[in-house]
């Protein structure tokens, strides 16, 4: 019999810093649109939401405010919109083992040759990087920089390192090897999988080499797709012409709708269209006005 129920579901409150925001525009569904996501930046899109129960200083874990900026989504169509995990892209310094324990292999990168990643230096610190993803740029030449797809290792353990260099006596180990050392520019990273199976116990997995481009990327979210429709009319605006205050103005035929407000929306000429030599009437026009006339307010028409 079970002792109970629990579940363990729990909505992230990554940081803002942690989170990229690319956008997609196409003008209809039978388009492809452009070719290339646009990234926004993410402060200008995304804000926290505030812990009712501790306004000061807790975000609401799950919830953020999607702000659309009219001066980019202002044109007629569709929105794909991407919020992912932050990429960080380094490089392999080595894959080697600690000089204490050769059996734990690891990754080696340096915080002082970061690149584009160098403004991200702090998530290097000691185990700032466990749980991050790995994944691997190709350095076979004939797809040379492209990431290698369906593969990635999780980061398990980082801490700063220095080399040490060591006299082995197999020739086929390398000599220099790593210890921790809080003061240093390097990091080591231990990954999983990176031990051997119990079928090919001198098989190791591939956890990188040295020289390696890699994508490490945080995993508290789950990437999310939305898209959003620009149009001209929304669910109110088409309520104005059903259900809002209208007028027809029988000496000029205007054709006036108002808001629930009762604020003029839109204005039409309207007029028929005869038979010249008959002077029957063929059609009715409804043609949108452009210069409003303001006088066919409605508190003023209806009140006369």
């Amino acid at each position: 019999m079970a002792n109970g129920n629990y579940g363990n579901i729990r909505p992230a409150d990554v940081s803002l810093d942690d989170i990229e925001v690319f956008y997609h525009f196409t003008k209809s569904r039978n388009e492809i649109g452009d070719t290339e996501l646009i990234k926004l930046n993410t402060r200008e899109v995304l804000s926290e939401m505030k812990n009712p129960n501790n306004t000061s200083i807790e975000v609401f874990g799950g919830m953020y405010t999607l702000t659309l900026p009219s001066n980019i989504f202002s044109n007629k169509g569709f929105y794909t919109i991407m919020i992912k995990p932050l990429e960080l892209r380094t490089k392999i310094v080595d894959t080697t083992v600690l000089a204490a324990k050769t059996e734990i292999k690891g990754l080696v990168f340096d915080t002082a040759n970061l690149g584009l990643a160098a403004q991200f230096s702090d998530r290097f610190q000691n185990n700032g990087l466990v749980g991050y993803r790995i994944e691997y740029l190709s350095n076979d030449s004939t797809n040379f920089g492209s990431k290698i797809r369906n593969f990635f290792r999780i980061i398990t353990s980082n801490n700063r390192a220095e080399s040490a260099q060591q006299n082995t006596n197999n020739t086929e180990q390398k000599a220099i090897r790593y210890n921790f050392n809080d003061n240093s520019s390097l990091v080591f990273a231990t990954v999983t999988p990176s031990s051997a199976s119990n079928v090919k116990p001198n098989a190791r997995p591939f956890i990188g080499e040295a020289g390696q481009d890699v994508i490490i990327t945080n995993t508290f979210f789950n990437p999310m797709m939305i898209e959003i429709e620009m149009v001209d009319h929304d669910i109110e605006t088409l309520a104005y012409a059903l259900y809002g205050p209208q007028s027809k103005s029988l000496e000029d035929g205007i054709y006036t709708i108002y808001t629930f407000d009762e604020e003029i929306y839109k204005q039409y000429n309207l007029f028929e269209i005869k038979d010249e030599f008959s002077g029957s009437p063929l059609f009715e026009i409804r043609e949108p006005k452009v210069n409003i006339d303001f006088g066919k307010d409605f508190n003023e028409i209806s009140n006369a």
